[in-house]
């Protein structure tokens, strides 16, 4: 049996997307301690559809 660990899969959202009226979204799922960062993680990751880097901020 498996030990349930502080590692959680989270999903970040481009928080300039939306304000740029494009259709689609950019979303990447990556892992967070849970432990060790308790706020909502923020990461700079490129949005294909803009074409630059934007901040994604963690969403649910």
């Amino acid at each position: 049996m498996a030990k349930k660990g502080n590692r959680v899969q989270v999903i970040l959202e481009c928080t300039e997307h939306k304000e740029s009226g494009k259709p689609g979204t950019s979303r990447y799922i990556t892992t967070k301690n849970r432990k060790n960062t308790t706020e909502r993680l923020e990461l700079k990751k490129y949005n294909p559809i803009l074409k630059k880097y934007t901040i994604h901020k963690e969403i649910k």
